[in-house]
């Protein structure tokens, strides 16, 4: 019988909402975040897991990172090879991981950003600790298992990590919504915060943070706002100031020398050539002269950044300009978002602890409660081979009386007789009173002869003293929170004293670097730009020298202070300001930047109109003339604003600015139109107006005509224009009123 086909009808966006949320939270718990009890993601739990299982221990060789990748995305993380082997470099990298959980052989990439080397030519192998705090008692029933995503293979839904990896490696991840930024923590001081913990369980986050100072970060640095750290424990959020080392050598000449040994851990990659870049841009722009060069002397051995100084140089003040206009000191933002039972959530370093502890009870309750078993079973075959040693010549005349193995059994474990052929009566009365368990007598049938002899019995009775001690001792562990915890404790400290390391990052309260700004010598200069927008700034006696070619060559040329800023006026109506100084200043044959590079003006959006600088137009006024003919002239101190872009006039739809230029007030200006109207009128007839005002209207034009040009006769001299092959003398223009249509020529 066929059946129907139905139609489900839904809203969109209920479906659409229903199904981003189902991937939000997929993100979230099953790819972006760490767990709060391993403190792993889901690619870097299954790429241990997997080494784990093909046996790439610390002792045995590395193997080729593409096999353990491989296999990895073929029975675990289908997500692509890049993020498993990714995973694999950060967790052999011991610039970014306070405990590095992989042994890496080959190029696993630098400090300084250069990526690792294909995953065909590197090798790896689990470290030693790995082995013995992450993926040791698997096979103790100590984590539950989960089908893998295709349910060919079992995963361990969470390693069973005896010690606080999350504060240990920190962690790094953006989700949907969320992102999470732990700093990783020394060794030996979370030990002995959980130690701390697990005796006190009501410890506070203070009392937490006299033995976990602050994040201990690979890079080393110093940390400079120690007060700020336990507002930040305790809400699991906040920002961390790091500083990087510096010290200072002496060199022959009674000279100076920067060295950086250490950076902050945000530095790590491409931010050190930016910081070595940023260097250079204080040089350049002038804004320190006590830097005579700069390199980077880094190795293995560690970070060495040498910036030579001349002599007599501020060392101090230098010191405070690199933490202040470089990333020597940057911010780390704390967020300490983990997915605990099963949700996300910003913990504080108690709660994370709190966490981890009670996964390690419940891993020891597990593991203990799997060994008791498995010794419970041992005492039971124990019992029934001493019992068996007891009684072995009756045991041999019922395997000799007995036709099989199943006959035997029987007799063994129900006391059967009725098809065993024995000696005596007596015989087969004692064993009609046998009562061994099935265990016992498999036990007892598969014993060899061997262990008859004297010397193996006692080794078995000494056994079966062992187990009964074991017994006692897992009862024990199980049945007494305190015992199960002395044992973790003993645990935690047999790793601290094989793997604690010396702090590395200095935890302080500094002041907030000041720099104090060198008053620059103010002096003329002479300001250049070609018809490509290339600009720069050249000495006024350069400019002398060459001025023919200078004038030939440049496009705008003027003469303002170095201390100056250069106005550009766009057909959009802006005003962009650039400091004279962020230009760069040399010879005359020198190419320039581009002055798109130093300012917000941008020429593949809108045209120049007017440059000149700030103190041209400081205390004069600035005419505005616009394509419909709106005029309007503004006070020159109203450009002097902080910002680097400001409205300097405001424009109707569809309108843009043709001719901006400083004027006494005195002048005459003569408009000529599309049509070739001609209006001469005195400048001083023009309202005064803010930046933000459109004006008034200049000259009346006619329908579909707009202004194309705008002329100042501010000399004697007079000023030719040609009109369809004639020419016409701006300066013999009779002089009328503004708002009239003109002349036509």
């Amino acid at each position: 019988m066929k059946t129907e086909e139905q139609i489900i009808q839904t809203e969109y966006s209920e479906l659409m909402q229903k199904s981003y949320i189902d991937y939000a939270m997929s993100v979230i718990i099953a790819r972006a975040l760490p767990d709060v009890r391993d403190g792993l993601k889901p690619v870097q739990r299954r790429a241990l897991y997997d080494m784990y299982e093909l046996g790439i221990r610390y002792d045995k060789p590395y193997r080729k990172c593409a096999r353990i990748v491989g296999d990895t995305m073929g029975k675990y993380h289908p997500h692509g090879d890049s993020s498993i082997y990714d995973a694999l470099v950060v967790m052999a990298q011991d610039f970014k991981k306070g405990l590095p959980l992989v042994d890496g052989h080959g190029n696993f990439g630098s400090i300084e950003g250069d990526g690792a080397a294909a995953m065909r030519y590197t090798e790896a192998r689990l470290q030693k600790i790995t082995q013995e705090a992450y993926l040791a008692d698997l096979d103790k029933n100590v984590v539950d298992f989960v089908p893998n995503f295709d349910e060919t293979e079992k995963e361990p839904s969470v390693l069973p990590v005896k010690v606080p990896n999350l504060l240990l490696n920190g962690a790094e991840g953006i989700a949907v919504g969320m992102a999470t930024s732990i700093p990783p923590h020394n060794f030996a001081e979370v030990i002995d915060g959980v130690i701390a913990y697990m005796k006190n369980p009501d410890i506070n986050t203070e009392q937490m943070m006299e033995y976990i100072k602050g994040p201990d970060f690979p890079t080393g640095g110093i940390v400079a706002n120690k007060d700020d750290l336990l507002a930040i424990y305790s809400t699991g959020a906040g920002k961390i100031k790091i500083r990087g080392k510096v010290e200072v050598e002496q060199v022959k000449g009674g000279k100076e020398r920067l060295v950086i040994t250490e950076i902050p851990y945000t530095m790590i990659g491409a931010n050190i050539g930016k910081f070595l870049n940023d260097v250079y841009s204080l040089v350049e722009t002038k804004k320190t002269n006590d830097i005579v060069d700069i390199t980077n002397q880094s190795s293995k051995e560690g970070i060495r950044i040498v910036l030579e100084l001349r002599k007599g140089a501020d060392v101090n003040n230098l010191k405070n300009l690199l933490f202040k206009k470089t990333k020597l000191e940057d911010t780390f933002g704390v967020n300490m978002l983990a997915v605990a039972d099963g949700k996300p959530e910003t913990m504080g370093l108690v709660p994370i602890i709190r966490h981890h502890v009670d996964f390690q009870y419940e891993i020891a309750t597990r593991k203990y409660n799997t060994l008791l078993a498995k010794e419970l079973e041992k005492k039971e075959v124990q019992e029934g081979l001493i019992k068996a040693c007891d009684v072995i010549d009756l045991i041999i005349e019922i395997l000799r009386g007995s036709k099989n193995v199943k006959e035997a059994k029987a007799c063994l474990v129900e006391g059967e007789t009725g098809n065993i052929k024995f000696k005596s009566e007596q015989s087969k009365k004692d064993a009609a009173n046998l009562h061994f368990t099935e265990k016992q007598a498999s036990a007892i049938l598969e014993m060899r002869l061997y262990k008859l002899i004297g010397l193996e019995i006692e080794a078995l009775l000494k056994d079966h003293e062992q187990t009964l001690a074991n017994i006692a001792n897992y009862e024990d562990i199980l049945n007494n929170r305190a015992t199960m915890a002395k044992v973790i404790i003993k645990e935690l400290t047999a790793f601290k004293k094989e793997y604690a390391r010396e702090r590395k990052t200095e935890i302080a309260n500094l002041e907030a670097a000041v720099v104090e700004e060198k008053k620059i010598e103010e002096t003329d200069v002479v300001f250049l730009m070609d018809r490509f927008g290339y600009a720069k700034t050249i000495d006024v006696s350069a400019y002398e020298r060459n001025k023919e070619a200078a004038d030939n060559e440049n496009k705008y040329i003027l003469t303002c202070k170095n201390t100056d800023k250069i106005c550009l006026f766009t057909n959009q109506g802006q005003l962009h300001l650039v400091k004279v100084l962020d230009l760069p200043y040399g010879k005359f044959r020198d190419k320039g930047t581009p002055i798109d590079n130093v300012s917000n003006y941008s020429s593949s959006q809108e045209d120049l109109v007017y440059v000149t600088s700030l103190g041209q137009i400081r205390g004069r006024m600035v005419l505005f003339a616009t394509k419909t003919a709106m005029l309007k002239v503004v006070d020159g101190g109203e450009f002097d604003v902080a910002k680097r872009t400001t409205a300097a006039t405001k424009l109707n739809e569809g309108d843009e600015v043709l001719f901006v230029h400083e004027i006494t007030g005195e002048e005459n200006m003569v408009m000529q139109s599309e049509k070739d109207m001609f209006l001469r009128i005195e400048t001083g007839t023009i309202p005064e107006k803010k930046k933000g005002a459109v004006g008034v209207r200049g000259m009346k034009l006619s329908m579909g005509d707009s202004l194309t040009n705008v002329y100042l006769l501010d000399t004697e001299e007079p000023i030719t224009v040609e009109v369809k092959g004639k020419e016409v003398v701006l300066n013999r223009l009779h002089v009328q009123s503004r708002d009239t249509k003109g002349v036509k020529k």
